[in-house]
C-alpha cells in the first residue's frame, strides 16, 4: 500500500523501532515543498499556511487531514514546475536510505577524544598567554570588541574595516592583518582551536546513544536550496579535513570490532560536472585523458609544458580551477594566493583564454537564469534566481554566482545522492551498511574480509550513475579509523 507523510524519515525511524518497517513511501509534502520553494521554511504549519491558508491546529488527526490535503495539490505544483522527477526519482527514494543511516550511527573513541580536548584546552591557554604577550596587555581574547580595541587603537593597526556596529575583526579581516602585526594570526590560530574544541571534541562524547554507544547524527533533507544534505545533532560534514586537528578528531571515530571505513569519494566531481556543461575543449581532454587538471591547467595558462610546471603555479591554478564556478574574482583571487590583484587577474584572464568554454557556460547560464527566473540542475532541480538585474553591483553579483554555481553544485548533489540509493540498494541483506554522507564522500562500515569487494562494487554504483561527456571517478581506501580511510 503506497504511503504519504509529513517528514516520513522520522517516521520511519520510530516505526523500526517497534520493529516495524514502513514501506511504499509515495509522497512527503516536506519534500514537495522544499523543491517548489527550496529558501523557505518546511514545516507542516508553514505548509498549511502558504497552500490552504490553513494554520495547523490542535484537534485530533488534523496533522493527517493537513497532510492528506496537501499531497495532491503539491503534486500538481511538483508537475507544473517540472520537478516531479526529481521528488520521484532522487528525494522520495532517499527517505529509507537516511534513515537506515541515521539509524546505524557511528562510534567514536571516547577516551581519546577526552584526551584530545585536555591537549587542546592546553594549547588554547598557551596561545591566550601568546595573544597577551603580542597585545602587550590582558584581554578576552573571544571578546570582538576588547580585541578591536586592541588591534585599532592601541596597535593601530591600518588594514582594518568598519562596520555599522564598529571595528570588523572577521577571520578575513584578520588575515590581512598578519603582514601588519603578529597579533592577528595569533587569534586566528586560537579562534580554530577553540571551535574544534567547543564545536567537535567536546560536543561529541555527549553525543553518543548511552544505549548504542554510537553517534547518530540528523540529515536534513529539506534545508539547502542546492540540493545538498545537511548534517546535524551533530554535525558530522563539517570536521575540518585539512588541518591535522581536523584530522585527528576523524581518528578518533573507530570501526565496529572486525569491521573497517570504506571511504568513497569522488574525484572532482564539480569540475567534472563543468567539463560535461562546457562539452568540448582542455577542460573535458584532461578529464578524458585522466591527466592532472591542476598541472594541466597551470601549464595551459602559464606557456610552459606540463612538466615545468612548478608548485606554486599548480596552487595558482587549484585555486583557479574551484573558484571559477563560485564566481571568484580578482579580489579573492589575490587573498588567497596573497598576490597582486594586477597579477591575479593575469591569471584569470589567462585562464578563460585558454578556456573559452567555461566563459561560455557561464554567460549561458546567467543569461537563462535572468530568462527564467531559476537557476537549474542536470536534472531539474530548480533555485530561484532573482536580483539579476539589480541595480547594487553586488546583489547582482551573487545573483550571477547563484546562476553559474547552482547548475554546478545542485547537480553534483543529485548525484551523490542517486549513487547513496544504489549503493544503499546494492549492500541491502549483507553485513556492510552506509554510514555517512559528507557532500562528495560515502563512508561505509564493512566487514574486513569483504571490503575488497565492497569497494569495488560501490566504485562501480557510483561511477555509473550518470553518463556524463567526462568519465565520473571514485577514489576508495578503507581503515579501522575514518581519517586513515579517508
Amino acid at each position: 500500500m503506497e504511503k504519504t507523510g509529513y517528514d516520513l524519515k522520522e517516521a520511519a525511524k520510530l516505526l523500526e523501532s517497534a520493529g516495524v518497517h514502513l514501506a511504499g513511501i509515495a509522497g512527503d509534502v516536506m519534500l514537495a515543498d522544499y523543491l517548489l520553494v527550496p529558501e523557505q521554511k518546511h514545516g507542516l504549519d508553514d505548509l498549511g499556511k502558504r497552500y490552504l491558508d490553513h494554520p495547523l491546529g490542535t484537534a485530533l488527526g488534523e496533522e493527517a487531514q493537513l497532510t492528506w490535503a496537501l499531497d495532491s495539490l503539491l503534486a500538481e505544483k511538483l508537475e507544473e514546475n517540472g520537478v516531479t522527477g526529481v521528488y520521484r526519482d532522487i528525494e522520495l527514494p532517499l527517505v529509507p536510505v537516511l534513515a537506515d543511516m541515521e539509524r546505524a550511527g557511528i562510534a567514536v573513541d571516547v577516551s581519546a577524544l577526552q584526551a584530545l580536548s585536555t591537549e587542546l584546552g592546553a594549547r588554547l591557554a598557551e596561545e591566550e598567554k601568546r595573544c597577551h604577550a603580542l597585545a602587550g596587555q590582558e584581554f578576552n581574547v573571544a571578546s570582538t570588541q576588547q580585541l578591536a580595541e586592541v588591534l585599532f587603537e592601541k596597535l593601530g593597526l591600518k588594514g582594518g574595516k568598519r562596520t555599522k556596529t564598529g571595528w570588523s575583526t572577521d577571520a578575513d579581516t584578520l588575515d590581512k592583518l598578519r603582514e601588519e602585526h603578529a597579533l592577528p594570526g595569533a587569534i586566528l590560530a586560537w579562534r580554530e582551536l577553540s571551535k574544534l574544541k567547543g564545536t567537535y571534541v567536546d560536543a561529541l562524547p555527549p553525543a553518543v546513544n548511552p544505549k548504542t554507544g554510537r553517534i547518530h547524527t540528523h540529515f536534513r533533507q529539506a534545508v539547502a536550496a542546492t540540493g545538498r544534505l545537511s548534517s546535524n545533532d551533530p554535525n558530522l560534514q563539517n570536521i575540518p579535513v585539512r588541518t591535522e586537528e581536523g584530522r585527528r578528531i576523524r581518528r578518533c571515530f573507530v570501526a565496529a570490532p572486525g569491521h573497517v571505513f570504506l571511504s568513497c569519494d569522488y574525484s572532482q566531481i564539480e569540475l567534472r560536472i563543468l567539463a560535461h556543461y562546457c562539452g568540448d575543449g582542455p577542460l573535458c581532454e584532461s578529464f578524458r585523458n585522466d591527466e592532472d587538471i591542476h598541472r594541466r591547467t597551470a601549464s595551459e595558462i602559464f606557456g610552459v609544458m606540463p612538466g615545468l610546471v612548478t608548485p606554486d603555479m599548480r596552487r595558482a591554478a587549484k585555486a583557479i580551477n574551484f573558484g571559477i564556478v563560485y564566481g571568484m574574482g580578482a579580489f579573492r583571487l589575490a587573498n588567497d594566493l596573497r598576490i597582486s590583484r594586477t597579477e591575479a587577474q593575469s591569471y584569470i584572464d589567462g585562464y578563460f583564454a585558454r578556456y573559452p568554454q567555461v566563459r561560455a557556460y557561464m554567460d549561458g547560464a546567467i543569461a537563462r537564469a535572468r530568462e527564467k527566473g531559476y537557476a537549474e540542475t542536470l536534472y531539474g532541480r530548480r533555485r530561484p534566481n532573482q536580483g539579476l538585474d539589480a541595480k547594487n553591483p553586488m546583489d547582482r553579483a551573487g545573483a550571477e554566482r547563484i546562476a553559474i554555481n547552482t547548475p554546478i553544485q545542485g547537480t553534483a548533489a543529485d548525484l551523490i545522492k542517486l549513487a547513496m540509493v544504489r549503493v544503499h540498494a546494492d549492500v541491502a541483506g549483507t553485513s556492510a551498511r552506509l554510514l555517512l554522507q559528507v557532500h562528495d564522500e560515502l563512508v561505509l562500515e564493512v566487514p574486513e574480509g569483504d571490503v575488497k569487494e565492497v569497494a569495488e562494487r560501490v566504485r562501480a554504483a557510483m561511477e555509473g550513475v550518470a553518463t556524463l561527456c567526462v568519465p565520473l571517478k571514485v577514489d576508495a581506501g578503507w581503515a579501522s579509523t575514518w581519517d586513515a580511510a579517508h
